[in-house]
């Protein structure tokens, strides 16, 4: 019998071994090297023809920035197919002989429990009457379906997820392109070589995202191949996913080729993207008034207008309080995520793009002083001789290293809250047990407790407890966060003031002194330790950069790299720093006019709350009450206030308690979800929805504690 048991299971174990190496070549480097190797040695001369569909292809995996060639992934997607094909036919097989034996009742046994008018349904379940001809054929359909849609949609999934990429890198150039041009226009301005320019755009790509490194394979292949620049942008242009980096790469190349002037061009084009960046924040805006409409009829008047009419069917028919907890735990949360979600992959294009970890930079200056350190050569000892056996630098280098390993333990001593503030989740991993706590102290349970006994217990006291933990962070982000802006409020007027100072004659570090003399709030406390570490021995450019890391701004981020790039290459900075000022006050502009036209979608999230919250305490307080009394007191006398017994005689059993600690939980769940809604469309971010969460939530609980 076991070994029948072990034959019958072996084409499965074989289908699972077979799909193992796929499954697993994500993460496994030795999987992967397997199914590439398969691949090409089975379809690498196939997919090695060229026709107008597979040049097609080629070019989706440039747009989309694959490492890997055209013959591997075209080789990799059919013998992924093939695999998931046969795999699927197996599983097919074991899928229908498994809903076949499911489903294998005696056909006497369905009509002694279905209604006689149902007891024509028994004869379909009769499968064991089916013949061998005819299960055949069952098994044979249900492999082949199964297997051909695993083929087919592996297939279409590997080349429609290739697409996916390419739109979304398209999305980033075109939300990174008008700070890209305006880089390169000032750096152009600053006298620096345009071929240098391309390369220090390149180097910083985690403030200028996608377009920089759209540029830096443009450098890539004017250094390591040789290629001329007027190659290097055209060849950029077809490759590239972005419509409005083509142009601009293509009309790039003409004026470089022809000898115009360049400054007078990239301010054409900078001047041009800002244009069209208030266009694109007018389409922002747009949609997101699109999104608030959408989201008030779907996710709150759709629940509410289908919670009120399972509670009438409650009341009047049979019990709905299962479909309202669907409703509540499992629907509104569900598609609250899922519209997040689609927000923020929509928008994705219209919003700007953010910096590199701050920590980038701290490693940089540590292995530029740990360079230093080390010194070029062989030491020389006391007598002037070399001695290559004595490394003079070797204690430093190790303090160095030291150094880095613990520097972020430090950083959390030396200033906790700072670092609290770049990731205020991490307070969770201390709010939580203490709101458990909280809990686990406040709740009182009956003797023999039910799961209805212990949720009306403790549902209080969750909320409470989940209300102090998104106050800390949601203070922490906030705090953080009007800093940020308050020092990005400044820096316009900074840049202003340092090129105002820098034509007058003065140097960049005398600059840099005599604007910190002036009145520039939390800007003016870092532009002061900007002078202190100049003061201490660092360059200026160092001292920029450590003021940027401290920041955390992405404003402040592409301010300095711009300036520190511009100085290596002119003592004359004002051109760059009026470029620089200019766009940032165009940023701070266009977050203003954002700002106060995203006031009223935080509005329109808010009354709908308002609403749902005032219907439900109504049926809470009001209409369940009523419907108790009227249903007891038909029971009762049969008659009730002169209306007569048949009124009521449809009326159920009315658990109160239920309904009213239903509705609490339902209103909690949709006050959070508001609240998070509200952060990603009035602000941006869903951690800006953490805030209003907790105010909802705080509204939600004072309203059932007067219930």
């Amino acid at each position: 019998m076991a070994a029948a048991q072990s034959l019958f299971l072996l084409p499965l174990f074989l289908a699972v071994l077979l799909v193992l190496p796929v499954v697993l070549s994500p993460v496994s480097r030795a999987a992967d090297l397997l199914v590439s190797r398969v691949a090409l040695s089975v379809f690498g001369f196939y997919v090695a023809n060229e026709n107008p569909r597979r040049r097609g292809q080629r070019t989706q995996l440039r747009a989309a920035h694959v490492s890997v060639t055209h013959r591997v992934y075209a080789s990799r997607t059919l013998l992924m197919a093939g695999v998931f094909g046969v795999a699927g036919s197996v599983f097919g097989v074991y899928l229908a002989a498994a809903t076949l034996d499911t489903l294998a009742v005696q056909s006497e046994t369905i009509r002694e429990v279905l209604p006689a008018p149902l007891g024509f349904l028994g004869g379909l379940t009769s499968i064991r009457a089916l013949s061998l001809h005819d299960l055949f054929l069952a098994l044979l359909l249900s492999s082949a379906t199964l297997g051909t849609l695993l083929a087919v949609g592996v297939y279409w999934g590997r080349w429609y997820v290739l697409t996916e990429r390419a739109r979304t890198r398209s999305s980033e150039i075109e939300a990174t392109l008008p700070r890209t041009v305006a880089f390169v226009f000032a750096l152009s301005r600053s006298g620096m070589p345009f071929p240098k320019v391309l390369e220090t755009l390149a180097r910083n790509e985690a403030i200028y995202g996608e377009a920089a490194r759209e540029v830096g394979i443009v450098v890539r292949d004017m250094d390591a191949f040789g290629t001329d620049v007027l190659t290097a942008l055209q060849s950029m242009a077809t490759r590239t996913p972005s419509p409005s980096l083509e142009e601009f790469a293509e009309n790039l190349a003409s004026v470089l080729g022809s000898g115009r002037n360049l400054s007078s061009f990239l301010q054409e084009q900078y001047e041009r993207f800002q244009a069209e960046a208030e266009a694109q924040q007018q389409q922002y805006l747009d949609l997101l008034s699109t999104f608030a409409e959408v989201y008030v009829t779907v996710l709150v008047a759709g629940p509410l207008f289908f919670i009120t009419v399972l509670v009438v069917i409650g009341l009047v028919l049979a019990d709905t309080l299962t479909l309202i907890r669907i409703v509540g735990y499992v629907g509104i949360p569900l598609a609250s995520f899922g519209f997040v979600v689609y927000i923020d992959s929509i928008t994705e294009s219209l919003r700007g793009a953010t910096v590199a970890d701050d920590g980038a930079d701290t490693a940089s200056d540590s292995a530029r002083l740990g360079a230093i350190a080390g010194g070029e050569g062989p030491a020389e000892t006391d007598g002037g001789e070399t001695d290559l056996g004595v490394d003079p630098w070797g204690a430093n280098r190790e303090r160095l290293a030291a150094y880095d390993r613990f520097r972020a333990v430090r950083d959390w001593f030396e200033r906790p809250l700072d670092s609290l503030g770049r990731k205020p989740l991490a307070t969770l991993a201390l709010t939580v047990p203490l709101g458990l706590g909280w809990v686990a102290l406040r709740t009182t349970l009956p003797a023999d407790p039910t799961i209805l006994d212990v949720a009306g217990a403790a549902d209080q006291h969750v909320v409470e407890a989940a209300i102090g933990a998104l106050v800390v962070v949601a203070a922490l982000y906030e705090v953080r966060k009007r800093r940020i802006r308050t020092i990005e409020r400044s820096m316009p007027d900074f840049l202003d003031r340092l090129a105002s100072v820098n034509e007058a004659g003065l140097t960049v570090v005398q600059s840099l002194r005599r604007v910190s003399a002036s009145d520039l709030g939390p800007l003016g406390d870092e532009v002061e330790r900007v002078v202190r570490d100049i003061d201490w021995g660092a360059d200026a450019q160092t001292a920029l950069r450590r003021m940027d890391r401290r920041t955390a701004s992405p404003m402040v981020s592409r301010s300095v790299t711009l300036i520190a790039n511009a100085m290596s290459a002119s003592g004359d900075l004002a051109p760059v720093l009026r470029i620089a000022a200019n766009e940032a006050q165009d940023s701070r502009r266009l977050a203003r006019e954002r700002n106060q036209e995203m006031v009223t979608y935080l509005l329109v999230i808010y009354i709908s709350f308002l609403v749902f919250l005032g219907i439900v305490a109504a049926l809470t307080v009001s209409f369940i009450p009523a419907v108790e009394q009227a249903s007891a007191g038909a029971v009762g006398s049969g008659e009730v206030a002169g209306v007569s017994s048949g009124t009521f005689s449809g009326l159920r059993d009315v658990n109160t308690a239920s309904y009213t600690l239903l509705f609490f939980h339902v209103t909690a769940i949709q006050g959070l979800c508001s609240g998070l809604v509200a952060g990603q469309l009035g602000e941006g971010q869903i951690a800006d929805g953490v805030k209003h969460a907790v105010v909802l939530l705080a509204i939600t609980y004072v309203t059932f504690m007067f219930i």
